[in-house]
């Protein structure tokens, strides 16, 4: 077993890379990368994201792995169903905001794409010289409050995508946990391995927000409308997975029933 452990702990990076391409997470961090117009800004959100779902991962499947926890169906249903509702979430803000955007754009011609820094972090709004328009539409989107807040507090850029990350790595962890004891009967290699598979979940979703992110952000410097028009179109596509994930979960495996049935996987 011990000749055998490098192996599997390699295979643990390249199984976290993979896991990163999961539609429901694929589909999260593009409704997130869809309002930044830089690779760089998408790089570290998929750093951030990665770093919120691989300690998640690491802290309650290690739990489950050093004392050997079960989870209820319940329960384990109820994590995956916080992912579909959040997904809505995102989605729906995303989508406000941008028809919120595009409505104030068509009756203000001289509307334009202005980028600037917010922390370090490069910011696309839409910017105005009409006599009657805001400065940044972005105050008058769902989000302005949110916007507003955490700007000013310099975690604006940070704890949505690692929250996001969080509530992924919650609904991911029991099955993870169930696979490294499947392989790997030592708790503190089950732990080497919980570890080595986050930092490929981090690696692989780098590649993921950096490749989601190079549509936008050439849309975002030549064809503003498009960009627009992309965004929505990414955050609808969050709100029906996340609707389909809400159905699965509360009548297919019959959360909200007397007799729930969970598999993780």
């Amino acid at each position: 077993m011990t000749d055998l452990l490098p192996s599997i702990i390699l295979v643990g990076f390249f199984l976290g890379m993979r896991h990163a391409t999961d539609p429901d997470h694929v589909i999260a961090v593009g409704t997130i990368v869809s309002r930044e117009p830089s690779v760089r800004n998408a790089a570290l959100i998929g750093i951030i994201w990665g770093i919120g779902h691989s300690l998640t991962i690491l802290v309650v499947g290690g739990v489950i792995i050093l004392f050997g926890l079960v989870i209820p169906p319940r329960i384990g249903l109820g994590m995956e169903l916080s992912v579909g509702l959040m997904l809505i979430v995102l989605g729906s803000t995303t989508v406000a905001g941008r028809l919120w955007r595009i409505a104030e754009t068509k009756v203000d011609d001289t509307a334009h794409v202005h980028l600037h820094t917010h922390g370090g972090f490069l910011h696309a709004h839409e910017h105005s010289h009409g006599p009657e328009a805001r400065a940044h539409h972005t105050d008058a989107a769902l989000s302005g409050w949110y916007d507003r807040t955490f700007q000013r507090l310099g975690l604006y850029q940070t704890t949505r995508p690692f929250v996001v990350g969080v509530v992924h790595g919650l609904a991911g962890s029991a099955a993870i946990a169930l696979l490294v004891l499947a392989m790997i009967p030592s708790p503190v290699w089950g732990l080497v391995y919980l570890l080595v598979f986050g930092l490929g979940t981090i690696a692989g979703m780098v590649l993921v927000t950096v490749a989601t992110a190079l549509p936008f952000v050439y849309a975002t410097r030549r064809l503003s409308a498009v960009n627009r028009y992309l965004a929505v179109a990414s955050g609808v596509l969050s709100i029906a997975f996340g609707l389909f994930m809400v159905y699965r979960i509360g009548v297919v495996d019959a959360l909200f029933t007397s007799w729930p049935h969970w598999t993780p996987g």
